[in-house]
C-alpha cells in the first residue's frame, strides 16, 4: 500500500511544476490569474457542503488547498513568503488567539470566546504599527466579500460592541419601516431613492437574519434554489400542455406556480 502524500509532498509537486522544465501554463500564472480560480474554488466548496457531499467536499478543498500552495510558492519566488510561512502564521495565531485552551485564561461562552478574539486581533494590529491604519471596530472585513456576507459580518462586528436592536421584534419593526419607504419612493418616482431604500431593506432582512444566528447568504440561496425547483414544473408543464413559456398566460403561469409549491 502506497503511503499517503504529505503536506510537504504537496508543495514539492508545485515546486516541480514551476521550476525551469516544469508546465507551461503552471508558469505562465501569477497572482492576478490565480485570483478567479481562488474564489471559484471557494465557491465549489460552498456548494458542496450546501449539497452534503462529503467525497466532492474533500476533493473541493483538495482544489482549494492547491490554489493556497499555489499562491504560495508565487510568494516564494517573490521572496515574501513561503508555504511554510503560511502555515506557521495560522498556526501561531490560533494558539495566540485561544488563550482558554493554550493559555491560562478561561471562557465560559462563544460570545466570550469572540469578544476576547476581538481583542487580542486589536492588541496585534497595536502592536505590530497597523493599528495607525485603521482603528475602526469594522475594520478588516475584505472589500471584495460577496455584499450580502458583507452586510452580516458588518452587523455582527457593530453588534459585539453593543451597537444593535435590543429585541428581534424591533427589527422586524424597522424592516416594515423600510418596506413603507420603498412604497415612498416608487411613488415619488426617483430611481436612485429606490435603489437606497431597497438596499436599505436588504441590510435589515440580513440583520434579523444575524440576531436570528441564519446566515443570510445561505437563506438566499437556499430561496434560490426552491424558486429555481417550481419553475421548472411550470416550465414542464408547460410544455406537456404545448404552451411556449414566452406565450404563457400570467394566470395560467400563476395557477401552475401555486401547484408547483404543493410536496
Amino acid at each position: 500500500m502506497r503511503a499517503r502524500r504529505s503536506f510537504d509532498d504537496l508543495v514539492a509537486i508545485m515546486d516541480r511544476l514551476r521550476d525551469p522544465g516544469g508546465c507551461p501554463w503552471d508558469r505562465e500564472q501569477t497572482y492576478a490569474t490565480l485570483r478567479g480560480y481562488l474564489i471559484e474554488e471557494c465557491y465549489e466548496a460552498v456548494d458542496a457542503i450546501d449539497r452534503d457531499d462529503r467525497p466532492g467536499l474533500a476533493e473541493e478543498l483538495g482544489d482549494l488547498l492547491l490554489q493556497v500552495v499555489f499562491l504560495s510558492r508565487l510568494g516564494k519566488e517573490d521572496g515574501a513568503f513561503d508555504a511554510g510561512d503560511v502555515v506557521e502564521g495560522i498556526a501561531a495565531k490560533l494558539v495566540r488567539r485561544h488563550p482558554h485552551v493554550f493559555g491560562d485564561e478561561t471562557a465560559g461562552s462563544s460570545g466570550e470566546v469572540l469578544k476576547r478574539w476581538e481583542e487580542i486581533k486589536k492588541e496585534e494590529k497595536s502592536a505590530s504599527g497597523k493599528a495607525a491604519e485603521d482603528t475602526s471596530v469594522l475594520a478588516g472585513i475584505p472589500r471584495s466579500l460577496p455584499a450580502l456576507v458583507k452586510a452580516q459580518r458588518l452587523g455582527t462586528k457593530a453588534g459585539r460592541v453593543g451597537f444593535d436592536w435590543t429585541a428581534d421584534d424591533d427589527v422586524v419593526k424597522k424592516l416594515e419601516e423600510e418596506t413603507g419607504e420603498i412604497r415612498r419612493a416608487l411613488a415619488e418616482g426617483s430611481r436612485d431613492a429606490v435603489i437606497d431604500e431597497i438596499g436599505d431593506a436588504l441590510f435589515t432582512v440580513t440583520m434579523l437574519a444575524r440576531r436570528l444566528e441564519i446566515d443570510a447568504d445561505a437563506a438566499l440561496a437556499r430561496a434560490n434554489t426552491k424558486f429555481e425547483r417550481r419553475f421548472r414544473r411550470v416550465e414542464a408543464e408547460l410544455s406537456r400542455r404545448g404552451v411556449p413559456v414566452a406565450e404563457a398566460p400570467l394566470d395560467l403561469m400563476e395557477r401552475l406556480w401555486e401547484e408547483a409549491k404543493a410536496p
